[in-house]
């Protein structure tokens, strides 16, 4: 396994990160779309984990009700020291209103529930899951700061929040002097490069750790759901994060192509690929089954050649939103010469 740096801290952290939201109790019918396989099976996988030298675990308050954290906890009972517990708030499992977004009641109730379900006495990285645009970021941050001061969270960071508001809140940490956001958790994948455009340069620029989540598009990059089958299986419940299947042909094609060269499940070539990338800290990946979490783990050991990663680049390019395509036109190119532009700096 290796390990980086959260952002601009001194914790390290592994380059996989395993993510929880699969685990649910066998009851929970309503959630079998993305996992229910029982504790026993939650606890196999993060032993399998632990073994592999991940120490990067990463669950919700609102997955499963709250039986994700619970069963996280218990699979590590014993072995707390060995992990990073990163969890978060914004989303409640409860009809009272006030637990719902990141105000500070909803925060210091919030905090203490996890730590009871999570079986700890602290959460390692605390994250708003979502921006919550009816508190203001102040209180928001004031009150995560008394979390650090009591000793209940260490560190704290953003999950799905623009750049603006990303850039927003560290720089009114910095004058509120209260803690600071050190990391970002986002969506990324070769069918979703969106967040080169402006969150990947602002987690740069502001020294963030970067945590990518469904790295492999819900399962799409796996290559079991092309052409007719491209919304079964997890996505025939939610078709999210959101594809364009006429591109993601191209790309499972390129995929395949070199994970024949490897002998490498597509899976595998796409989890390397991110870890290629600059800026990416950490990937979550998740399973429902155990044979989907060993091949998973197998990714940090896939290196690409460069030409492997410019083919993967140039399959998977997207056209920069503006601001981003004006460099390349004050240069007088047009949009076609932008676009090859933009290619070849993704590459």
């Amino acid at each position: 396994m290796e390990y980086l740096p959260l952002g601009s801290t001194g914790l390290y952290v592994s380059r996989l990160c395993f993510g929880a939201m699969t685990f649910g109790e066998r009851e929970q019918t309503h959630q079998a779309w993305i996992g229910n396989e029982g504790q026993e099976a939650a606890s196999r996988m993060v032993a399998t984990c632990l073994d592999a030298g991940i120490n990067f675990f990463d669950t919700s308050n609102a997955y499963g009700y709250g039986n994700s954290e619970r069963m996280l906890g218990k699979a590590l009972a014993g072995k707390r020291e060995d992990a990073i517990i990163a969890t978060k708030v914004y989303f409640p499992f409860s009809s009272d209103v006030n637990r719902l977004g990141a105000s500070r009641v909803a925060i210091m109730r919030e905090v203490e529930g996890s730590l009871e379900r999570l079986g700890t006495d602290r959460i390692d990285l605390y994250q708003l899951h979502q921006w919550d645009s009816s508190t203001p970021i102040e209180e928001t941050l004031r009150a995560l700061d008394d979390c650090v001061k009591q000793g209940k969270v260490r560190y704290i960071g953003l999950c799905n929040s623009a750049a603006w508001q990303i850039a927003k809140a560290d720089g009114i940490a910095r004058l509120l002097g209260t803690e600071r956001f050190c990391s970002v958790q986002a969506y990324y994948s070769l069918v979703g490069r969106e967040l080169e455009w402006e969150i990947l340069p602002a987690t740069k620029d502001l020294g963030l750790g970067t945590m990518i989540w469904s790295p492999l598009a819900a399962g799409y990059l796996s290559g079991k759901y092309t052409g007719d089958d491209a919304s079964k299986g997890r996505r025939s419940a939610m078709d999210f994060p959101p594809v364009n299947f006429e591109q993601g042909t191209e790309i499972i094609s390129v995929l395949r192509e070199i994970g024949d060269a490897h002998g490498a499940s597509l899976s595998r070539v796409a989890l390397s690929w991110l870890l290629h990338q600059q800026g990416v800290t950490s990937v979550i990946v998740g399973a429902r089954k155990q044979a989907q979490l060993e091949d998973n783990l197998k990714a940090i050991d896939l290196k690409l050649s460069d030409d492997e990663l410019s083919r993967l680049n140039k399959v998977s390019a997207r056209f920069p939103v503006y601001p981003g395509w004006m460099p390349n036109m004050q240069r007088g190119q047009d949009f076609g010469a932008a676009l090859e532009h933009s290619k070849t700096v993704m590459s």
